[in-house]
């Protein structure tokens, strides 16, 4: 985000708080909680396949985590291995590192850590709604993304970032904060898709059109149809020529 454009948010926010805020509260206090999906955080999809598995690793936030379906192998996790199972002819070993309410920077600290003893192929960063929601700082986002998309590189994976979901048509959220929130969301969206393509990592943004069958009973959260929408459009989105992308890379919500 440049500072322009954050400096036109607050300026448009801070005058909107006295109502936002009061908002805020009320939604926090009685919005709809799911709990994470159940189930292990890793598998293999596409087993009747030959040839050695391609390793997928997802880190991130509430939708790594798989809230809003019953089971990860019906979440983002699940589905995006499935689907580039498919497309790539041979299994795909997956393996989900989430966490409900994380930022960016609360993943550099607390999930990196736990893939320490893993290399993988191809490694899909998710995050953004809580950054959005938590204000992170513009310097703390890029710090963090920056962070997470060297540590993989490094390591010899290739690392994709998921755009921020469109928080505008969140349906939890009042009208009000949909637009402050889908406003900010798309600031951080716009500095990732820049920053992912200085740091070499691939970004797939939104291009599907958002559906009320899209989310979870709580408003917030994909659906298991949501997952699986999303899922292929990424495994879509990931198989296309190289020639065809800025760089090598991926989307999402949270």
């Amino acid at each position: 985000m440049s500072r322009w454009a954050g400096l036109m948010w607050w300026a448009a926010a801070v005058p909107l708080l006295p109502l936002a805020l009061p908002l805020a509260v009320r939604t926090r206090r009685t919005a709809l909680r799911l709990a994470p999906a159940a189930g292990v955080c890793e598998g293999v999809a596409g087993t009747e396949r030959t040839g050695a598995p391609f390793r997928l690793l997802l880190l991130g936030e509430s939708t790594v985590a798989g809230v809003g379906a019953s089971c990860l192998d019906f979440a983002l996790a699940g589905r995006l291995a499935v689907a580039l199972s498919a497309r790539l002819g041979r299994p795909v070993a997956w393996r989900a590192v989430g966490e409900n309410g994380i930022t960016a920077g609360e993943a550099c600290e607390r999930l990196l850590p736990v893939t320490a003893d893993q290399d993988y192929d191809l490694v899909a960063l998710v995050f953004g709604v809580n950054d959005t929601t938590h204000f992170s700082s513009s310097q703390r986002w890029r710090g963090a993304l920056t962070q997470l998309i060297e540590h993989f590189r490094k390591r010899g994976a290739r690392v994709v970032c998921t755009a921020v979901p469109p928080l505008q048509h969140f349906i939890a959220l009042p009208w009000l904060l949909r637009q402050l929130l889908g406003w900010r969301a798309a600031l951080l969206d716009r500095q990732l898709g820049a920053l992912a393509q200085a740091q070499g990592a691939g970004y797939c943004e939104v291009s599907l059109e958002m559906q009320p069958q899209f989310l979870a009973i709580d408003g917030y959260h994909p659906s298991a149809l949501g997952y699986q929408i999303w899922g292929e459009h990424l495994a879509e989105w990931l198989v296309q020529p190289l020639s065809t992308k800025a760089a090598p890379g991926a989307h999402s919500p949270s």
